[in-house]
């Protein structure tokens, strides 16, 4: 039986558009994930709203699709469904930094905030998006007899263009343009589409979109600052959103990294070598412990401040840093006046591979490797990561482990847990609370310090900066209450999602 239809488009211009709206939709999830870090975070619960939230749309879209070609198969509906798809790409764009903004501010709790902000960013692309398949299987069915090898044939070039996005989006397009001008470039790509399928309905319209939409692309990849006030720099790398913001009006005049919403990660005067956290100052009492420092190692390398501080003071050392991210490295070269050192060791490597393969050996190792605030590298917080540190430690060695938790109550679960993980490998372990010596229960920077000696410190110095710090060491009792994390069971942004 024939299915009879007379549609002004090419079998293979519905499959191109199948193939290219299968891309965006992958696309759109990926990049859509840098739009939400600085004011979201990049933690699992973020993650999981996302993915759910455009799966949810795309089912929605596969039904209302199905539906509609079935009430009127036509090119021109197929085009007005990818067209009105690069509209509400074009207003995501618009619209996602006044709507995160006030879900930021407005809503406290992430989970909420998480799913208010993709479904009002991201549904109605999402469902659009979705329609096109089912659409397009009513438009390409000839008979009966092979509608199922033409559903399986477009499912599967939707499914490829899905791959190619991914792969397109996580190699080439985030590092190479930025995540405003990825939307703009996928709605002119979507303009063009709908152009392509049918050139008839709109066409005014269409190309003056598609004009818009490309002369605002190339306005920002040639002048990306547009986008954010003077003294703020927008990087996107193969692992990060980075937000590079100079402060000139303060007493010292500061530059940040910022990459999540939570706080800064790193920051320098521009006037001053001076560390600018309290917690990196903290890096130093690794000089009480280990007198006789020769190698150290940092894990987490951001924007390098605290490696330039050690070696200025301890200039007969040695400092490997593990950074994930080129990008991040080269962003440092560029605004944190990071130089080259023969006594800096940079490795661009996942840390806990790092551990897993080093056969070096070092007198202190520093952690502060964080994917933002509320996301942990869990793979750096189990037992089995932990025993490959102390491995890698020369006897009396010291690890001081930067880590953002309260210690009694729901906000410090992360604390309790990694506090006992520590405990089943290292014979000393003892934390110090950075701002506030005797709060427990307000989260705060903690150094989790665990010696691999036996020989327990008197924990008093005749050297005032080390004196100080040591007065935060933390003699109160901690529970007992939570197990310790393992590479099966390391549940670190679900203990974090207490903290606020």
């Amino acid at each position: 039986m024939k299915i009879n239809k007379n549609l002004p488009m090419n079998k293979y211009v519905l499959s191109i558009a199948v193939f290219i709206c299968g891309a965006v939709t992958m696309i759109m999830e990926i990049v859509g994930s840098r739009v939400l870090a600085p004011f979201l975070g990049t933690s699992i619960v973020v993650w999981t709203a996302l993915i759910g939230v455009i799966m949810g749309s795309l089912s929605l879209g596969y039904f209302l699709g199905g539906r509609v070609a079935d009430r009127k198969p036509s090119a021109h509906i197929f085009s007005a469904i990818i067209f009105t798809g690069g509209i509400f790409v074009v207003l995501l764009v618009f619209l996602k930094t006044p709507i995160l903004t006030l879900v930021q501010y407005r809503i406290d709790n992430v989970y909420a905030g998480a799913l208010t902000a993709i479904l009002s960013l991201f549904a109605a692309p999402s469902i659009l998006l979705g329609m096109v398949a089912p659409y397009a299987i009513r438009l390409k069915i000839e008979s009966v007899e092979s509608s199922g090898a033409t559903a399986g044939n477009i499912y599967a070039l939707s499914t490829l263009g899905s791959i190619a996005g991914t792969f397109t989006a996580g190699f080439f397009l985030i590092p190479l343009l930025g995540s405003t001008n990825i939307f703009f470039l996928l709605a002119a790509l979507l303009f063009v589409t709908s152009v392509m399928v049918s050139a008839k309905r709109l066409f005014k319209t269409k190309i003056s979109l598609l004009i818009f939409a490309l002369a605002v692309f190339f306005a920002l990849a040639a002048k990306p600052e547009l986008l954010w006030p003077k003294g703020t720099v927008d990087i996107d790398t193969l692992y990060n959103r980075l937000l590079i913001v100079t402060n000139m009006n303060s007493a010292h005049p500061a530059r940040s990294l910022i990459m999540d919403p939570y706080g800064i990660q790193s920051a320098m005067y521009l006037d001053s070598d001076e560390l600018v956290f309290d917690y990196t100052k903290f890096f130093r009492l690794a000089g009480y412990f280990r007198p006789d420092i020769k190698k150290a190692l940092l894990f987490g390398g951001a924007a390098y401040t605290y490696p330039r501080d050690f070696l200025y003071r301890s200039p007969e050392a040695t400092m490997d840093v593990v950074e994930i991210d080129p990008g991040m490295t080269a962003m440092a070269r560029k605004y944190f006046r990071l130089t080259d050192d023969p006594r800096l060791n940079i490795f661009h490597q996942d840390a806990r591979v790092f551990l897993n393969k080093t056969a070096s050996r070092y007198d202190v190792v520093f952690g502060d490797a964080f994917n933002s605030r509320l996301s942990i590298p869990y793979q750096l917080t189990t037992r089995e990561a932990v025993e490959k540190l102390y491995d890698c430690l020369n006897d009396g060695g010291v690890a001081m482990i930067n880590l953002i938790s309260a210690i009694d109550g729901d906000k410090g679960k992360f604390l309790r847990a990694e506090l006992a993980t520590y405990r089943a490998v290292f014979p000393q372990v003892y934390i110090f609370p950075i701002v506030s010596a005797n709060n427990a229960y307000d989260p705060q920077n903690i150094m989790l310090v665990a010696l691999k000696s036996d020989k327990v410190p008197d924990f008093a110095s005749e050297d005032p900066s080390y004196e100080s710090d040591l007065q935060h060491l933390w003699t109160g009792k901690v529970a007992t209450d939570m197990p310790a994390l393992t590479d099966d069971y390391a549940p670190v942004d679900y203990y974090n999602m207490n903290l606020f």
